[in-house]
């Protein structure tokens, strides 16, 4: 099942699976509205006085025009898109390709305009000129018109090749919205919370992970990133052998063979059997990390769009202050919550699987450590940094935590003071003295 979970993950952030889908779709749709056309349809429609009957010289051309521009506006859609995503990549981090290629909007247009050329050549097959023999006797009895035109699916062609036009106009107005920088900041900083929230459901208890005891090493057989941990496995392995499992590693780690995934800990003196096989299943690797489970994942790429918008061949100080600012507010969750993962029945603390560096200060030092280094360097970046920092407290309730985000100040003021010189470093020295005096 981990490997399924992480086949689908890869799908769903693939640009073909929703085309192809939509493809099926249109297949099949054509074929039940040609047979209901076969079934009589046609000849009722031809009835109402309001719906002129296509003959079917106009209706080739009519879904040979749909077919051929549909064609045309998928191969331009998906150029742009390209284009979109090599500019993103080379403006934002090629970390940030996951986020355009999981882009639903994209994935919709492309597909929408596939379904209707797969839909239209579809019917097209239908049409049956004046002057052509039947194919069967079920094509000759189907009208009592010379020739063959399947007026309902044709109105269906129209139909989609009316959603087409829309979809390409919402389309041309999503690209350059998904682009711009604080659309892509508020993207990867909304999912990110988001994912806070579910994966830590309870406010903050002031109880931070314990020591983390030693046992039997259980090593990887394979190459790449940890892309899914599946904890519930893991528990119900451990639950069923009387043991405790301690991770070693955390998903987005990078694992080669014969490293280090977990510990096997027994409490008595007893021999463990070991299941090393059962335990490797849990844990799927792949080639690149993803943000399914990675919640450093996406504070890594608000942290290296920060740090590109503070390189001295961007200088972009305003794009790195609203990095920050997500920064802050997910820190400021973070938090608030109960960092221990509540595995089990997910009423308590799971003491059979105990989890990796999962405290506050590896989400603070992962954040605002790694971003540091750029902040002191400027004047505007470095103030945003002591309002964030100070912002990050509203939810903390544990003094230790507190003591973290002062601990943070202190460090980028001492970095600050060995880059800047006169009115930037005084700037910045006044707003860290009522930094300070707002932690007491």
């Amino acid at each position: 099942m981990t490997q399924l979970r992480a086949l689908w993950q890869n799908i769903n952030a693939s640009y073909w699976f929703l085309p192809a889908l939509f493809a099926g779709a249109a297949v099949l749709l054509a074929v039940v509205t040609i047979s209901l056309d076969r079934s009589g349809w046609s000849d009722r429609l031809t009835d109402l006085s309001y719906i002129i009957p296509a003959r079917p010289e106009g209706a080739s051309n009519m879904l040979t025009v749909i077919a051929g521009s549909m064609i045309g506006v998928a191969s331009t859609v998906f150029s742009i898109t390209i284009a979109a995503v090599a500019y993103a990549s080379g403006n934002y981090g090629p970390r940030l390709l996951t986020n355009f290629m999981e882009d639903r909007g994209n994935q919709f247009s492309l597909a929408t305009f596939i379904g209707t050329f797969v839909y239209a050549i579809t019917v097209l097959r239908s049409v049956r000129a004046e002057d052509e023999a039947a194919a069967n006797f079920e094509d000759a009895v189907s009208t009592a018109l010379p020739g063959f035109v399947p007026q309902l699916s044709l109105l269906v062609a129209y139909g989609l090749m009316a959603l087409s036009v829309a979809v390409l106009v919402f389309f041309l107005n999503h690209i350059p919205a998904s682009i711009r920088i604080n659309s892509v900041l508020k993207d990867i900083g909304a999912r990110l919370i988001e994912k806070v929230r579910h994966r830590f459901p309870d406010d903050d208890a002031g109880i931070e992970p314990e020591n983390r005891p030693d046992g039997i090493p259980i090593r990887a057989t394979g190459n790449g990133y940890i892309q899914i941990v599946d904890y519930e496995k893991l528990h119900r392995v451990a639950d069923r052998n009387e043991c405790c499992l301690v991770m070693a590693v955390r998903t987005g780690d990078f694992v080669h063979r014969d490293m280090v995934l977990a510990y096997w800990v027994k409490d008595d003196d007893e021999a463990a059997d070991c299941p090393d096989d059962e335990v490797r299943e849990a844990f799927a690797l792949g080639s690149r990390r993803t943000p399914g489970q990675d919640l450093q994942f996406l504070i890594d790429e608000l942290v290296e769009i920060g740090l590109r918008a503070l390189s001295p061949g961007i200088n972009d100080p305003f794009t790195a202050i609203t990095a920050l600012h997500w920064l802050g507010a997910a820190t400021a969750e973070l938090g608030g919550r109960d960092l221990r993962l509540k595995l089990g029945n997910g009423d308590d603390i799971d003491d059979h699987v105990v989890t990796l560096d999962d405290d506050f200060r590896h989400y603070l030092q992962r954040g605002f450590g790694s971003i540091r280094s750029g902040v002191a360097t400027n004047r505007i970046a470095a103030l945003a940094m002591f309002d964030a920092l100070l912002n990050a407290r509203s939810s903390l309730v544990s003094e230790s935590r507190d003591a973290l985000l002062r601990q943070e100040g202190d460090l980028l003021i001492r970095q600050s003071r060995e880059h800047l010189v006169g009115p930037e470093l005084e700037a910045v020295e006044a707003r860290f003295a009522t930094f300070e005096k707002a932690f007491g």
